[in-house]
């Protein structure tokens, strides 16, 4: 069977990309990070969940702390707050983690390239393209000549990103064919025991289940 290692933050997107790559056949091998976010442990608990309802041959945490150190983002540093949504105004949202997706990245290689995994799943999609510049695509196609460069000559590991040109709803969409247990999942910026309903991530989370016509199964603050 082709193994896969899979980011798994636990939220809807990363979520419905393990059912994915499942479904085409990989056994996955999970990865899942700590870097002192906000919602550190909903997401533990929700990737953790997803893990095992996947019966993912590993489920391996990683502690970055020192992205927590480094700061400079409202998710890791606790001074700065979460921002409401509002319509992009073409500034970085202060919820961007400086150069994280190539630390998650960096790390997954390693993992892939000692389990002798073919692929690292990777859940960036269109609607971070504007704010965060490690979702572009020509990010994911420079990392990929890195992973091709950094690697044993024998070792060929696929960087996928399947989402990248797509939206929540068509994630969603997906997910739902898939049967992935979005109840079990958690995407919300600021808290852990009901969703704010307010910051980026919740308000692409809703729109996306009401563009479907169907009602988000967490709960929120604010119905």
């Amino acid at each position: 069977m082709m193994k896969a290692v899979c980011l798994l933050s636990g939220g809807m997107d990363s979520s419905t990309l393990a059912y994915l790559a499942r479904d085409m056949g990989f056994e996955l091998y999970a990865l899942h990070f700590n870097y002192g976010q906000r919602t550190e442990r909903r997401e533990r608990l929700a990737a953790a969940t997803i893990a095992g309802l996947l019966d993912a041959k590993e489920f391996l945490e990683i502690d970055l702390a020192y992205l927590s150190r480094i700061g400079a983002s409202s998710l890791t540093d606790h001074t700065i707050a979460v921002d409401r949504f509002e319509e992009s105004d073409g500034q970085i949202p202060n919820t961007y983690v400086p150069f994280r997706n190539a630390n998650l990245l960096s790390i997954a290689t390693s993992f892939a390239e000692a389990r002798g995994a073919e692929a690292v799943f990777i859940g960036v999609q269109s609607q971070d393209y504007s704010g965060y510049p490690d979702c572009r695509p020509r990010f994911i196609e420079a990392f990929q000549k890195v992973v091709d460069m950094g690697t044993k000559d024998e070792t060929s590991i696929t960087i996928m990103s399947p989402f990248i040109n797509m939206n929540k709803s068509d994630i969603i969409r997906k997910g739902l064919e898939l049967g992935v247990p979005y109840q079990h999942t958690w995407s919300c910026y600021r808290n852990e025991e009901r969703a704010c309903g307010e910051c980026g991530a919740c308000h692409y989370r809703r729109e996306a289940f009401e563009k479907l016509g169907l009602r988000d199964p967490i709960v929120y603050e604010k119905e």
